[in-house]
Formats: C-alpha cells, structure tokens, sequence
C-alpha cells in the first residue's frame, strides 16, 4: 500500500458499532485479506512439497490468521493430489518493554 494511499470510505463496509467512532478509513478489505492468505497457503504447499509441514502459532493475536491459514492449507491437502502430514503447535511469547 502506497503512503499516499487514502484507503476506502468506511461507509463501504460493515463495520461493527463499537468501532465506528475509532475508524475514519479501511485500508485492506477482509476479502482481500482472505484471498492473500488463500496464496499464501498454495504458496506453503507447493514449497513444501511432500514435506512435512509442521505450523507453529504465536497466541494473543495471531490465532484467526493462523486458524484461516490452516483451513486453507487442509483444503488445499485434501482436494490435492498427495497428502502432507500436518503439525500443528502453540508458543505463548510475553511482550517486551
């Protein structure tokens, strides 16, 4: 996204109430967020090949990405032609000051 880049008008979208007064643009829509994170996880298996893929989540906020990536990496494992084992794991990581 360009610096210049004004975004779209939040009017646009469903935005919940309690975020309405917070927000005056939306930069990245969901649906584009959501197709980037479907080529990410094609991306992922062609990569990997017959690997097996072992996918390590960082929790307190990275849980829904990581959640929708894998639902697209098991989509993609079991409509293709091979199947990879997949592991999944959880690290908590406490914040710095």
């Amino acid at each position: 996204i360009a610096d210049e880049e004004s975004g779209y008008n939040k009017n646009l979208f469903c935005i919940p109430k309690h975020y309405e007064e917070d927000l005056e643009r939306v930069f990245i829509p969901h649906g584009l967020i959501l197709d980037r994170t479907e080529r990410l996880a094609r991306d992922i298996m062609q990569d990997m090949g017959g690997h097996h893929i072992v996918a390590l989540c960082v929790l307190k906020g990275g849980y829904k990405f990581f959640a929708d990536l894998l639902d697209h990496i098991k989509a993609l494992n079991q409509n293709g032609d091979r199947s990879v084992p997949i592991t999944v794991d959880f690290v908590r990581i406490k914040s710095y000051c």
